[in-house]
Parts: C-alpha cells; sequence; structure tokens
C-alpha cells in the first residue's frame, strides 16, 4: 500500500525510541496517530503532548474507532512485542496492513538517498551527528535516542535524503535500502537472534551488499570498503588529537584534502571515532569540509550518551545507556581519560538475561575496573529468566572488592553515603528513569 494513501497509523508498542521517531514523522505528515505501551514514559507523555493519543492496556476496545473502521489503516508494531499481543492478533486476524517497524523505515527511505549508520556499538551517536551535519541539506534523520540539539529523536526536513539508525536486531536493516552506508562495529551481540557470531558476521556482509554507492567501514573490519581510523593510515584519518577549553580538537584527512583544527565537544576516543564516520558519510554526500567542520562544533550530544547530569568541581553524574561490555570499556576509558585520579562509582544494570549469559565472563571484566560498584537486578525487556542467570550470579564473578548488588531504593541510599565525587548510571533499562533521584540526592549530599 501507498504511504500517501494512508489517513491512521497504529504503533503497538510506540513508546519505543525508533518507533516514536516514526510516531512523529507520520503525526507531523498530519496522519492520525496513535499506539499502544505497556507502560507511561518521557517518551510516551512527549508524544501525548504533541497530540497523540496513547494507551496501556493490551485490550482492542481501547483503540480508536478510525483505526478499526478505516481501509486507510497501518498498523506498525516493534519485534519486541510478545507474540501472544491480543492487540497485535486482532489486526492480523482481522486483515489489517501489518508490517514491522523496519518495513516502514524502508519504504519511507527506499525513495530518498539514503545515508545508513550501522554497527553494534555507535551508531545512534553516529547517526545523531551525522543527521545534524546533514541538517542545513534538509535531510529528515530517523534517529535510535533524543539528539539533545533538536530534543528529538526525529529530525524533519524533506523527503529527498534521509539519515538512518541502521538496527541489526531482528536483521532489520536487510529492509533499507542504503546509497552510502557506514559500519562502526561488529561484535558479537543479539546471539538471542543469531545464535553465533559468524551469523551476525553475515548479516552485517549482506546489508554492505546491498549498498548502492560507497560503504564506509572502521579499519580492521572485515568488510569491503573505505575506512577510518584515528592516527592509522585510512582513507578518512583523524589526527593531532588534542584537548582544549574542555573540548577535542583534531586534524582530518579525507582522500582529497585536508582540514584542521576541528572542535569536538564529546568526550572519548570513541566518540571521536563517530565523529570521523559522520564526517566521512557527509563528505561522500558531498557535504563540505567546511560546513562539517562548523557543524561538528554546535552539536551537543545524545540523551543517555555520556550525558552530563551534574559537571562541578564536586561531584559529576554521567548517564550512559552502556549495556554491552565493550560500551562499559569505552566509557571506563573516557571517564578515566577525562578525571585521573578520581574516586569512581558505577552503577550498572544488566539489560537481557540472554545477554548477560552470553557476556558473563566480558562484564564482570569491565566491570571490575571500577573503583565501586552496584549491581541491580537484570532488566528483562522481552525476555523471560533464565534458570541460574542473575545478577548474583554475575556479581560473584567480578573482582572488585567494593561491590554490591542492590535494590533500586538501596541504591540511593548507598550513593548518598558513597565518597566517589564521579557517578556513573549504566544500562539500557529503566534505570534512565532513576537519574533524576540520583541527581538530587548528588547535589544535597
Amino acid at each position: 500500500m501507498g504511504l500517501k494513501n494512508i489517513h491512521n497509523v497504529y504503533f503497538i508498542g510506540i513508546g519505543g525510541i525508533g518507533m516514536s521517531a516514526l510516531a512523529r514523522y507520520f503525526s507531523r505528515n498530519n496522519k492520525n496517530v496513535s499506539g499502544y505501551d505497556k507502560t507511561p514514559s518521557p517518551i510516551t507523555r512527549e508524544l501525548e503532548e504533541i497530540g497523540i493519543a496513547v494507551h496501556y492496556e493490551d485490550d482492542i476496545s481501547m483503540v480508536d474507532k478510525k483505526v478499526l473502521n478505516e481501509k486507510e489503516t497501518l498498523i506498525v508494531y516493534t519485534p519486541a512485542i510478545p507474540k501472544h499481543h491480543s492487540e497485535l492478533n486482532y489486526f492480523r486476524d482481522n486483515n489489517f496492513n501489518v508490517l514491522k517497524r523496519a518495513e516502514i523505515l524502508g519504504k519511507i527511505t527506499e525513495n530518498t538517498f539514503c545515508l545508513a549508520v550501522a554497527g553494534t556499538h555507535g551508531k545512534t551517536t553516529t547517526s545523531s551527528i551525522l543527521g545534524h551535519i546533514m541538517q542545513p541539506s534538509n535531510a529528515t534523520a530517523f534517529l535510535g535516542g533524543i539528539a539533545e540539539n533538536y530534543n528529538s529523536n526525529l529530525i524533519l526536513g524533506e523527503d529527498k535524503v534521509s539519515v538512518v539508525e541502521a538496527d541489526e536486531y531482528d536483521r532489520s536493516f536487510l529492509q533499507l535500502s542504503p546509497d552510502i552506508a557506514c559500519v562502526t562495529s561488529m561484535d558479537a551481540d543479539h546471539l538471542d537472534i543469531y545464535g553465533e557470531h559468524d551469523s551476525l558476521l553475515e548479516s552485517f556482509k549482506e546489508f554492505s551488499d546491498k549498498v548502492t554507492d560507497k560503504l564506509i567501514v572502521a579499519k580492521g573490519l572485515d568488510l569491503e570498503g573505505l575506512t577510518y581510523a584515528i592516527d592509522e593510515e585510512a582513507d578518512y584519518k583523524a589526527f593531532n588529537l588534542r584537548v582544549g577549553n574542555g573540548t577535542y580538537l583534531f586534524d582530518v584527512k579525507t582522500p582529497n584534502d585536508e582540514i584542521k583544527d576541528i572542535e569536538f565537544g564529546l568526550p572519548g576516543r570513541h566518540n571521536i571515532m563517530n565523529a570521523l564516520a559522520a564526517l566521512s558519510m557527509a563528505n561522500l554526500y558531498g557535504v563540505s569540509l567546511i560546513e562539517i567542520k562548523r557543524q561538528l562544533k554546535t552539536f551537543n550530544g545524545v540523551q543517555r550518551r555520556f550525558s552530563y547530569k551534574i559537571k562541578n568541581d564536586d561531584v559529576v553524574l554521567i548517564d550512559d545507556y552502556a549495556h554491552h561490555p565493550t560500551e562499559i570499556k569505552v566509557v571506563e576509558s573516557a571517564v578515566r581519560e577525562m578525571y585521573p585520579n578520581q574516586k569512581v562509582l558505577a552503577v550498572f544494570q544488566p539489560h537481557l538475561f540472554s545477554r548477560t549469559k552470553d557476556f558473563v565472563e566480558d562484564f564482570a571484566q569491565e566491570l571490575s575496573k571500577f573503583d565501586e560498584l552496584i549491581l541491580l537486578d537484570i532488566y528483562p525487556a522481552r525476555e523471560l529468566p533464565i534458570e541460574g542467570v542473575t545478577s548474583e550470579w554475575l556479581l560473584s564473578k567480578i573482582n572488585n572488592g567494593n561491590k554490591c548488588l542492590l535494590s533500586k531504593e538501596e541504591m540511593k541510599k548507598h550513593v548518598e553515603k558513597s565518597d566517589a565525587n564521579i557517578v556513573l548510571m549504566l544500562g539500557a533499562g529503566d534505570i534512565g528513569l532513576l537519574v533524576k533521584e540520583v541527581k538530587e540526592i548528588l547535589l544535597n549530599r
């Protein structure tokens, strides 16, 4: 069905970060948008504030009557929705147009010049940087996080150029038609879907084969394409890194040019890599290095990606989405670089039983590096418990003399008593909802 003929779009799982970007897009294009989610959240409240109706019970009687009675209705769902969901099954049984989020994103972008950012780590920040660089070119960007510059996961432009986060979960990125793409990383993840790392790598290879114009990859990845790296020979090379006035400065050499003194405010070498990937893609599209430099200087970051919630001489509170051992590693490295010789307390909420099981030894290794560690219970998301896979089990493997497993309420009391002046809130579950309370505790400590 043609998207232009659609009157109503109903989202099952509308509060998801990718789903809500699509909901915003259709709402801005004057469609009647509504949806279901399991629980209220800051995202669903923001959707309601712009006129999108959301309900929180799996009950078909609560669905907008226009959705149920008009043929020009599209149902969009996320793979995280369980198969027994009654609303989803009602729409399937009654022959509605029911499509996954990735299929809709593919349909929206198939007639655009599509710049797609893939990778097991870094794709949300990279696509957000790229969306900001491309904003003066009137690109529309669908992001997997809330870009601080826009307070949104949608940067709305024209329908000629699109920037998308290409999600490997459930092989969603294979629904896209990328013209220019990058791959930031291909570490083992989502083994509940792929089974083996080799299957994940094959999926990335399949994605790279879909790219019609140019593919750029972090140097060292086993994919054919242009490369980018820091202080190594590559097609796009960042070098002469230094820190001045709380920001990074660096130079970049491209296949045809060179530009000096790029300013970029996000901490950590991994974020320089993200900025370099975005620069490379925009430059391949045709954006001048001068304009890219100007946009990088004004990029303010992505919520829950090394987001400073407190930053003063007495205490620093950083909120980060890190939920994989590699992500925890780069956060710890960035904190040590920015705050050498400071005591660091990390609060970590494991995400998914399967991920905890698959990477328990790697989690233990990275979590052992913090001066003080608080573990919360595993956030199950879409999963049922796995016997023996618990936060207690993970805690037992962590080599850290200052570790504990606490409830959320106990955690707040522990943070209040801690003498650590650098506090990290890490995880992809609902830990982000606790940050505001922890901030108040630290400011009054």
